[in-house]
């Protein structure tokens, strides 16, 4: 097995290679022999046609790993599918206008379709196949599981979730002691530590360091603030600054512009989706097209947001302020599908523009929702150290039903690690999650 591991980067990187060599070929004769072939302009030539399809390869490749598209072995397999389908749907759509503008006429697209369809079912039929190569090369890790004070019940369930990469096979307390510890990871590929005091995971770390043993660790708030300090040099001794300013007055007039100019942008495009979504609500039981709510941003300052309304009029006058849940029964019919799309928090877009968010940031919370939450976990306000967003962190790489702690955690590595792109990286990412189920699904009853 720990000979295979030394291998698996290059495993990795055939799959890729052969991958990307698959969908470029397709390319090459789709240009060299339909669109370079009618071109009113002056037609390509030889290294003219290789710079087009080396082009198409560097934005392939760009669009993979954007999305994922290379991870084997790491996403799911039908994720992993849904990824590269959809960085060649995104790639195709971008190289059908690219051919226009060359051309200055727009080609029937129905070349640019079939294309597509043969890069899917090339990409289906050979990540199936070397997914069934990578399991017998990897099978999964027999893991050991040492679980804290919290709860890592969550944890446990995501983990069980992937039985293609973890299997764990044994369970127990850190209150069981060090040396109990040592007796029973040995027989075990790698160990998940929970949630659990600093001295007791030191020791499990250095130990398992020692040894040379996998280790997967829940990060603790204070992890996720140290790792982002940066390093001091200044004595012999090292040291690490941790600012806990937020953002400098650069970092948000730059991101203030960026908002300003994109969403204004989105206003414009998204007219027509206002007009059919507004219509389909009005239709359904005569009630107002927007729901407007409070919520907290930067500061903890309080701010209404709009939404498209996707459920019953005066749905909490009984129930009250709680999360929807899977199959609650408030939403409507069209709330469904535009829950599941995101669609609903198109208007938002005003609230940009107003000041109130940003098009990046921590997933905007209700006062009264927060409250509770701080009860349990006082470091939820640490989020409102920048303006909520639109998308985000945790929006992109979390779930709707993600628990608050992990959520706090992944906004405060987007807090921590701020940049403009990290800013177009998490709005590139955004239309992925947009149709993936599980990142739209309610709370559990």
């Amino acid at each position: 097995m720990k000979m295979q591991e030394k291998y698996k980067r290059l495993v990795k990187l055939l799959f890729s290679l052969v991958l990307t060599g698959l969908i470029v070929t397709i390319y090459a004769f789709v240009w060299t022999d339909y669109f370079n072939e009618r071109m009113l302009q002056a037609p390509f030539f030889r290294r003219g046609n290789w710079m087009m399809v080396f082009l198409y390869g560097v934005l392939l490749v760009f669009f993979m790993k954007m999305y994922g598209g290379y991870k084997v072995g790491y996403l799911k397999k039908g994720n992993l599918i849904y990824s590269q389908i959809l960085s060649v749907v995104f790639l195709n759509g971008f190289t059908y206008f690219q051919i226009a503008v060359l051309d200055k006429r727009f080609f029937a697209p129905t070349v640019i379709v079939i294309m597509t369809a043969l890069d899917a079912a090339a990409i289906v039929v050979w990540t199936l196949v070397f997914e069934c190569i990578y399991a017998w090369m990897y099978p999964p890790r027999k893991m050991l599981m040492v679980y804290g004070d919290r709860s890592d019940y969550h944890l446990m369930e995501k983990m069980n979730a992937r039985e293609d990469k973890y299997e764990i096979r044994d369970m127990m307390s850190y209150k069981e002691g060090f040396q109990a510890f040592c007796g029973r990871v040995k027989n075990f590929d790698g160990v998940i530590i929970g949630d659990m005091p600093s001295h007791d995971r030191n020791l499990i770390l250095k130990y398992c360091f020692d040894e040379g043993i996998r280790t997967y660790a829940v990060p603790k708030i204070s992890d996720i603030l140290m790792r982002s300090s940066d390093e001091l040099t200044l004595f012999d001794s090292p040291l690490l600054l941790s600012r806990n300013n937020g953002l400098s007055i650069e970092q948000e007039f730059v991101k203030r512009t960026m908002d300003v100019v994109l969403s204004l942008a989105a206003a414009v495009i998204t007219l027509p989706f206002f007009a059919v979504i507004g219509a389909a609500i009005k239709l359904t039981d005569g009630g107002p097209v927007f729901y407007k709510q409070v919520r907290l941003t930067k500061d903890g300052k309080k701010f209404d947001i709009y939404k498209f309304r996707t459920m019953i009029q005066n749905a909490e006058a009984v129930s009250g302020a709680r999360l929807a849940s899977e199959k609650d029964p408030r939403i409507l019919p069209v709330g469904r599908l535009l829950r599941a799309t995101r669609l609903d928090e198109l208007p938002q877009i005003y609230n940009i523009l107003k000041g109130d968010m940003s098009i990046v940031g921590p997933r905007p919370e209700r006062p009264e929702l927060a409250k509770e939450i701080e009860k349990e976990i006082p470091e939820f306000s640490y989020r409102l150290k920048v303006k909520a967003g639109l998308t985000g962190y945790a929006q992109v790489y979390g779930k709707y039903n993600t628990t608050s702690y992990d959520k706090l955690k992944l906004d405060l590595t987007y807090i921590r690690n701020y940049s403009v792109l990290l800013d177009l990286k998490l709005i590139l990412m955004t239309p992925k999650i947009m149709f993936m189920k599980e990142s739209t699904e309610g709370v559990k009853e």
